[in-house]
Order: C-alpha cells, then sequence, then structure tokens
C-alpha cells in the first residue's frame, strides 16, 4: 500500500498559496458580518422577516453580479475584477458601519453582493496556474480556506464590538469597520504582488450578452454542464435550509443558549478545514470525484434525519462531528469536475454561473426554512434529510458523464 507523500500534498504553485490567502484574509471579512448582521437590524428597529430580507438582498445581487464579474474576468483578466470585487467590499462594510438608516444598510448589503464574485474569480485564478491533475487539492485547499475564515471571524467580530467606538459608530458597527479594514488588506495583497493569469485577456466589449441573466437559467439545460449547475442548486439550497432550521432546534429543542451555538459553528468549521486540507486529496486520487461528491451529500442528509430522531446535546455534538467532515466536500469537488470539463478561455464564466446557481439557492433556502419552522422545530431536519439523500442519487447518476478522475485526465 502506498504511503501519503505529506510534501505532495501541499506541492502547488507559489501563486496557489497567495491566492489561498488572499481567500481567507476575504472569507474572515465576510464571517466577520455573519454573527452580528441580525442584531444589528435589529438597532434600525426592523422586523425579523425585513431583517431576514438583508440576507436575501446579498445573496439576489450576488446572483446577478457574479457571471458578469466572471465573463469580465475572462476579457480583462483576474487580477483587475478581484481588484475591483474585494474594493466593493471595503465600501459596503464602510457604508453598513456609519448607516444611520435601514435602507443604507440595505444598499451596502446589495452592494457587497453586487461586487461580491471575488471567489468564482479567484477560482478561474486557480484553474489558471494548476494542472488537472493538482485542481482536486488546489479546490480542496482553497474551500478550506473558506471553512478557516468560518472559524477566525466570528471572534474577531465579538472582538472589534469590544473596541473603542468612533464618532457614530456604535459596537456592532465597529465590526463591520474592521471587516473593511480587512478586506481593503486583501485588495491590497492583489494589486501589489498577484500577476494576471488569465493567458490571453481579451479586448473590453460589454455587450448586453453580458448582462442577458436568461441565459443563467437556460444554462440549466446546457448539454452535460447544466446538470452540475442543478446540482449545485440543489445541494446550496438543501445546505440552507437546514443552516438556518438546526438554530432554533439547537436552542428551543435542546435547551441551549447562543454561546453554544457559536461553538457548533466553529466545531463545523474546523471539522470542515481539516478535512478538506487532509481528507480531500487523498479521497480524490483513489476514487471517482462524482462518488465522492454523491457519498458525502448521502452522509449529509442521513445527519440531518438523525438529529430530530436522537434530539438530546450528546447525541446532537456526534452527529454533527459527522457532519463537520463530509459537509465541506461538494461545493470545490463541483468545481473541481466543472474545470475539468470547461475550455480554460471560459472557465471563469463558468465558475461564475456555478456561483451564481448557489448565491440564488443561498437565497430560496433560508426562506423555505423559515416556513417550515413555522410548523414545528423538527420539520426541516426531517424535510431537508430526506431531499438531501435525494439529490445524492441525483449526483450518483451523473457519474458516466463527466471526466472526473485523475485516470481520466491523463488519458
Amino acid at each position: 500500500m502506498k504511503s501519503f507523500n505529506w510534501r505532495e500534498q501541499f506541492d502547488l504553485p507559489p501563486l496557489f498559496w497567495l491566492i489561498a490567502l488572499i481567500a481567507l484574509i476575504n472569507s474572515i471579512s465576510f464571517t466577520i458580518i455573519i454573527p452580528l448582521l441580525y442584531p444589528y437590524a435589529k438597532q434600525f428597529g426592523l422586523s425579523d422577516f425585513q431583517a431576514s430580507l438583508l440576507t436575501t438582498a446579498f445573496a439576489l445581487s450576488q446572483f446577478f453580479g457574479t457571471p458578469i464579474l466572471g465573463k469580465l474576468s475572462d476579457r480583462l483578466g483576474r487580477k483587475s475584477i478581484l481588484v475591483f470585487s474585494l474594493a466593493g467590499t471595503v465600501v459596503a462594510n464602510l457604508l453598513a458601519s456609519i448607516a444611520g438608516v435601514a435602507w443604507l444598510l440595505y444598499a451596502a448589503r446589495m452592494l457587497d453582493g453586487l461586487t461580491g464574485g471575488n471567489t468564482s474569480v479567484a477560482s478561474a485564478v486557480i484553474s489558471d496556474i494548476t494542472t488537472p491533475q493538482q485542481r482536486p487539492r488546489a479546490f480542496g485547499i482553497f474551500g478550506a480556506t473558506f471553512r478557516l475564515g468560518f472559524v477566525i471571524g466570528p471572534v474577531l467580530s465579538y472582538l472589534a464590538q469590544q473596541m473603542p467606538t468612533l464618532p457614530g459608530i456604535s459596537s456592532l458597527g465597529m465590526s463591520f469597520l474592521v471587516s473593511a479594514a480587512i478586506a481593503a488588506f486583501a485588495a491590497l495583497l492583489t494589486l501589489f504582488f498577484l500577476p494576471e493569469t488569465a493567458s490571453q485577456p481579451g479586448d473590453f466589449k460589454l455587450t448586453w450578452d453580458d448582462f442577458a441573466f436568461g441565459k443563467i437559467a437556460k444554462s440549466a439545460t446546457r448539454p452535460r454542464l447544466g446538470n452540475l449547475f442543478v446540482l449545485t442548486f440543489l445541494s446550496g439550497s438543501t445546505f440552507t435550509i437546514f443552516t438556518f432550521a438546526f438554530q432554533p432546534f439547537f436552542l428551543n429543542v435542546l435547551n441551549q443558549d447562543a454561546k453554544g451555538l457559536a461553538i457548533m459553528f466553529a466545531l463545523v468549521g474546523i471539522l470542515g478545514f481539516i478535512s478538506q486540507v487532509f481528507a480531500l486529496e487523498p479521497l480524490s486520487t483513489r476514487f471517482n470525484l462524482i462518488n465522492i461528491i454523491a457519498v458525502s451529500l448521502a452522509v449529509r442528509g442521513i445527519t440531518f434525519l438523525l438529529m430530530p430522531t436522537f434530539p438530546t446535546y450528546g447525541a446532537f455534538v456526534i452527529i454533527l462531528v459527522i457532519f463537520g467532515l463530509v459537509n465541506s466536500f461538494p461545493m470545490p469537488l463541483i468545481d473541481t469536475v466543472l474545470s475539468l470539463n470547461s475550455d480554460n478561455k471560459e472557465q471563469g464564466e463558468i465558475l461564475g454561473i456555478n456561483s451564481s446557481y448557489l448565491s440564488m439557492s443561498n437565497a430560496i433556502g433560508p426562506v423555505i426554512s423559515g416556513l417550515l419552522v413555522s410548523l414545528n422545530y423538527t420539520a426541516p431536519l426531517w424535510i431537508t434529510g430526506v431531499l438531501t439523500i435525494l439529490v445524492s442519487i441525483f449526483a450518483f447518476n451523473l457519474k458516466s458523464r463527466f471526466k472526473c478522475n485523475k485516470a481520466m485526465v491523463n488519458s
């Protein structure tokens, strides 16, 4: 049996580690906001439903903005679009930090969403600088940096709220200010240290086709790749139903508090980081990538079903550990399969469209979950568990249609 080569695990181009660092910094900037968006909205006197629309406004704006930025990165180059995207986050969070009225807070979230295509553009950079054999490992580590942000960001959010406030900025607003500063640092790193990686950036010709959002919907019928877009949407929707539903379940059924909830978020983040860095590459070397996606989705669905079946704190923690270990696999692997099955010149657009499907699921999932929670606290877990298992079956049936393992890449 061949021993695992740790040096080979991290044998990636130096530029990859730079883009991974930039992605980590940007992820921290994003995740700083997650724990405070709801209480910040309450400061403006918004109702619970109005507060939830802040998340929807961001996700829908990102849905419309991401494919445009991806297409422009194919034409203008990755670097300039990545800097623009990060700068948008800086301006949006500065606006949010000083917002005195609710409409300005909504505008800030929409601006952040419209310019929030940095993840898809960074993914295109990774495709530019890595070989097909390196991409499963590269996308796994890249995804792990985002997971690591979910561990660091909430901690920094808490610390930012302990800082002395500035005139016109509340303690919660200080977290937005810190987030803006971190995003600015990522933009400067990109501007001064990241070279252009697109092989042949085209001339700038912005046409109506770049804003033809109808083709995003039509892309679902695109031969072969359309199935992966649908898989992203279904996987993302079932996941976001869970991410909202498990919080009232944890607080009200298991009778835990918000502090314990934060610990659970950190636990999932740590486990996801570890599994992506140390498990994804060995698994992708040995198994078909679609098989890994399907099995991880099936396990995810089973954990959703087990939570209401065994409604105790101890059982919940054990189940959540299993969930955390497999939850981080689907999206980076879907990106990898898309990369392996698309032309280099269109990868920015392809990954941008895929990110739009994920953004669309991020907007729809919480709404569905909110409706289900109104029935009872366990209904969303039962329903999303069954739906996730059905999605895993859909994924498994795609195996024969794609180039999705190293043997096929080398053939």
